[in-house]
């Protein structure tokens, strides 16, 4: 498989994809073949063929290891402008995430990804609607990507309003959604707001309820999963520590 260099633009030569870095030397050996690492250095995007030689398990160890890259402070160095114009012609994104719009918690961000590795759609408390769920089906069925990812974090102040039951405009529609989550959750000793153990709780019963209500509320993406085609996974993050955990 022939992978175009960056050309002579004021491009970092050196850069490579985040995602095919945290594959590690053998992996990519396996994945490219013999005679493709040289070249390899050189990739600005993840191309179709790439992305397509990855399981859906191998995407998610990438995300992780990037998040271990952040949180030691080593992260990859990005080429920011070498990605944007590599994947101006095309994108082909390997996951899908579902996150909190909370300033903290940038996937891209804490997981040390580049402009064009994945789809990622912010909500306060990362709830699921149709919209979400047709985003979803778009990025996975439409355009490739073979995980889905919910990722909720601690100190989340969607999942506090939802526990007082907060009113607001439109906001209290949306809180309505993480009720189920508050009320679900297994936890014993103070159930409130204030107590911020129940709050990160909730916050991990609400991306497992979410989880569910992706494979019910979507035909196309449970029978993706079902045939091996994608996973869906859910994660909490911890914004003090800067890890993220992943589980089924």
């Amino acid at each position: 498989m022939q992978i175009t260099p960056a050309h002579s633009d004021g491009c970092n030569h050196g850069a490579r994809r985040s995602f095919l870095k945290a594959a590690g030397i053998a992996t990519v050996a396996g994945l490219l073949g013999a005679g493709s690492l040289a070249q390899l250095a050189y990739a600005a995007a993840l191309t179709k063929a790439q992305r397509e030689k990855l399981t859906p398990d191998e995407i998610i160890a990438m995300m992780k290891r990037g998040n271990e890259r952040f949180r030691s402070g080593k992260g990859s160095k990005q080429d920011f402008l070498a990605q944007q114009r590599a994947s101006a012609k095309g994108q082909y994104p390997a996951a899908v995430i579902l996150s909190c719009i909370d300033s903290r918690a940038s996937a891209e961000t804490i997981m040390n990804l580049g402009i064009g590795d994945v789809f990622n759609a912010r909500v306060a408390g990362n709830i699921a609607n149709e919209d979400i769920l047709g985003s979803m089906e778009f990025a996975c069925a439409a355009a490739g990507a073979k995980v889905v990812l919910v990722m909720g974090h601690t100190a989340c102040g969607a999942i506090a309003g939802a526990i007082d039951d907060v009113k607001l405009g439109n906001l209290t529609g949306l809180l309505a959604r993480i009720q189920p989550a508050v009320k679900a959750a297994a936890y014993q000793g103070d159930r409130s707001a204030k107590n911020n153990a129940f709050v990160d709780a909730v916050a991990r019963k609400n991306v497992e309820l979410t989880m569910e209500s992706i494979q019910k509320g979507s035909l196309v993406l449970s029978e993706l999963k079902a045939k091996g085609a994608i996973n869906i996974v859910g994660a909490m993050y911890d914004i003090a520590s800067g890890k993220v955990d992943f589980f089924s």
